[in-house]
């Protein structure tokens, strides 16, 4: 569906998820930080951020048929409209509320902000696939280019949120960021051009679930894989950098805010600087789809060493000291650029394995098992941190990487698989 006005709506639903995730990354940021100020314990920490993991579970395995009900374009708004929602409803929360009812206020919120941020993923994510030029490794091209954009605006979006904390706090960042991601909203609804499919009445919820054995097993890794992530960076790196950065005073605090903001915004940068590039690093469109099928088991199998290494490390130092911080931050920035590649090819996979008639639903199904591994991920942050450090977060992730490339290691061409035609 690469109609004239193709250009014009990739660059309108681009500036529409460049919105939400600068947002999306300046809450999460936010929220880690102003209560970890509270003093929350590492584990309490993790709950805050579960239900919003829960809630894109739920969200992705019901978003494809949502989009392919209602058409692409009302899931889009109605993920940058939710989330203004949860921004405004977080600037309402009382410091003189008791701890447990503060926590099940911002999961709620949270909650809220993963629908909305899935909501605007597949929706940007199916729209590429629509949209992108088939000739030349077009899509290859278009869905690294949003994804690896993305990611670099979200990582702006943690030193956003950092400086904010430190700055204004929390009330005023919030509402602000509601503010700017209105305008941004009316602004898209009022531009966007058409050629985005409308829905159909037809479209059944059973069909989420895919029969597709390439996109079964991609999903399986795309879970350890994000869980992998997510173990040390949900909760451990930074609880770990602010016991190592700050000496508990203001001035200290906001020395630590910033840094750890930077480092954070500075991964994820190179993270969506990598994957924008991912298509030219992978010779993408000069070579055929079993090597970059290949490509994709290699690629996942390099990252196992890293945080295997940096675990040992970390362990065996006991105590932080500056040599062990620079390691384990270049250690990790290097993870970062690996994981890159990763996700650029799985996302280029999933587009790949499925077809136009079911583009959303296979698209929403791939990233019900991406917030799947968030969720444990997640979970398992608070937890590993609580029981043995950044240490065991970073072995856990080197664990959950055996079997996220186990997954890899079984995609097969499509000439082989049978499972390719659509489900009905």
């Amino acid at each position: 569906m690469n109609t004239p006005h193709a250009g014009a709506a990739y660059v309108a639903v681009t500036a529409a998820y460049w919105a939400f995730m600068l947002t999306d990354g300046a809450l999460r940021m936010l929220v880690l930080l102003h209560f970890h100020m509270l003093g929350f314990s590492p584990v309490q920490l993790a709950y805050l951020f579960v239900l919003y993991e829960i809630a894109g579970v739920v969200t992705n395995l019901s978003a494809g048929w949502l989009a392919a009900r209602f058409g692409l374009t009302s899931t889009l708004y109605a993920g940058l409209a939710l989330q203004v929602a949860a921004l405004v409803a977080l600037a309402q929360l009382d410091p003189a509320w008791a701890i447990s009812v503060s926590v099940v206020f911002v999961m709620a919120v949270q909650g809220a902000s993963g629908v909305a941020k899935d909501l605007a993923k597949m929706s940007a994510k199916s729209a590429v696939k629509l949209l992108a030029p088939t000739e030349q490794g077009g899509l290859f091209r278009w869905v690294a280019l949003l994804t690896g954009s993305k990611n670099a605006v979200k990582g702006l979006g943690f030193l956003l949120g950092a400086v904010l904390l430190g700055t204004v706090g929390l009330k005023t960042a919030v509402l602000g960021m509601a503010l700017v991601l209105t305008c941004i909203l009316v602004l898209v609804v009022l531009k966007m051009p058409a050629g985005l499919p409308t829905g159909r009445k037809d479209a059944k919820f059973r069909e989420v679930f895919s029969k597709n054995a390439n996109v079964n097993w991609l999903s399986f890794a795309r879970v350890f894989l994000f869980a992998a992530r997510d173990v040390w960076f949900v909760v451990g790196i930074s609880i770990y950098f602010y016991a190592v950065l700050s000496d508990g005073s203001v001035a200290g605090n906001r020395t630590a805010f910033f840094t750890i903001g930077s480092f954070m915004a500075l991964w994820i940068i190179l993270y969506g600087a990598v994957q924008a590039a991912a298509p030219k690093l992978l010779k993408a469109n000069a070579r055929p789809e079993v090597a970059l099928i290949n490509s994709a088991r290699y690629w996942n199998a390099s990252l196992i060493a890293i945080p295997a290494l940096l675990a040992v490390l970390v362990y065996l130092a006991r105590d932080p000291a500056p040599w062990l911080t620079v390691t384990v931050i270049l250690g990790l920035l290097i993870f970062g650029a690996l994981f890159a590649v990763n996700s650029a090819l799985h996302s280029y996979l999933i587009l790949t394995f499925s077809t136009g008639a079911r583009v959303t639903m296979d698209v929403g199904y791939y990233y019900m098992a991406n917030a799947l591994g968030r969720l444990m991920g997640t979970v398992m942050s608070g937890l590993s941190y609580q029981f043995g450090g950044v240490s065991l977060c970073l072995a856990t992730a080197a664990v959950l990487l055996v079997f996220s490339s186990i997954g890899a290691a079984r995609l097969r061409p499509l000439s082989s698989d049978a499972a390719t035609a659509p489900s009905t």
